[in-house]
């Protein structure tokens, strides 16, 4: 480990002077400036400082609407964010995942719920579930769909690789690597039962998303969840 004087310390580690005139700054790959002035929805647990006026608020059962409501009931999908709203400087993180900020320009995505780190209060909300799975996979795949004008803040674990799908190339993911995906491709699920009958037993590979149409899906080096059994 590299040995630094107190001083060194805190002049190497220290916040960045100049973070940025945007809502949402990296601080580092790992952390999240928010130059907060208002209001954002984060997600619940990821804030490690802040400086300012600010105050959480958990997200009630019925924010957004009985239909929301509803599905985070049966899905516990979105249900683990809270409001942060005030004026300061706001700094999330989230076990040391990787961070990256996307502008939304009139765009819709999808992300795994797990993957949701802080979304502008002008981003539109809602669950989705994935065409062709059934019960016994609904925890792996309802996904919140973000759409409107505005920045995401979205976390991998690792480095993410994000692959291209055109219309003559669909392109399938094992669901447990999978963080997001644009609002122009179709996705459904394709079980692979001689995969299970080679095995003996449910994995990832058992279960795969297909997308096609046209757009991006990105991926990380990491299932996030334990494959079904």
């Amino acid at each position: 480990m590299t040995k630094y004087s107190i001083n060194e310390f805190v002049y190497n580690t220290a916040e960045k002077e100049d973070a940025g005139n945007e809502l949402f700054e990296l601080e580092n790959d790992y952390t999240l400036y928010v130059n907060l002035n208002g209001k954002v929805w984060v997600k619940l647990g990821s804030m490690i400082a802040y400086a300012g006026d600010i105050r959480f608020k958990k997200e009630s059962s019925l924010e957004g609407g009985v239909s929301k409501f509803l599905k985070k009931a049966v899905t516990g999908e979105g249900a683990h964010m809270m409001e942060a709203h005030g004026y300061g400087n706001l700094y999330l993180a989230d076990d040391g995942k990787r961070i990256a900020i996307l502008k939304l320009n009139n765009e819709k995505i999808y992300v795994n719920g797990n993957d949701i780190m802080a979304f502008e209060e002008t981003i539109d909300w809602d669950i989705s579930m994935m065409k062709g799975s059934g019960s016994s996979l609904a925890g792996n795949l309802f996904n919140m769909k973000l759409q409107g004008t505005g920045m995401v803040a979205i976390t991998t674990h690792y480095t993410p690789l994000t692959l291209i799908v055109t219309p003559d190339r669909p392109v399938y993911t094992d669901p447990n690597a999978t963080v997001a995906w644009s609002g122009t491709l179709r996705p459904e699920i394709k079980t692979d039962i001689s995969f299970k009958s080679l095995t003996g037993r449910g994995s990832g590979e058992e279960f795969q998303m297909k997308f096609e149409g046209e757009g991006f899906v990105v991926v990380q080096p990491f299932e996030e969840i334990t494959p079904i059994q």
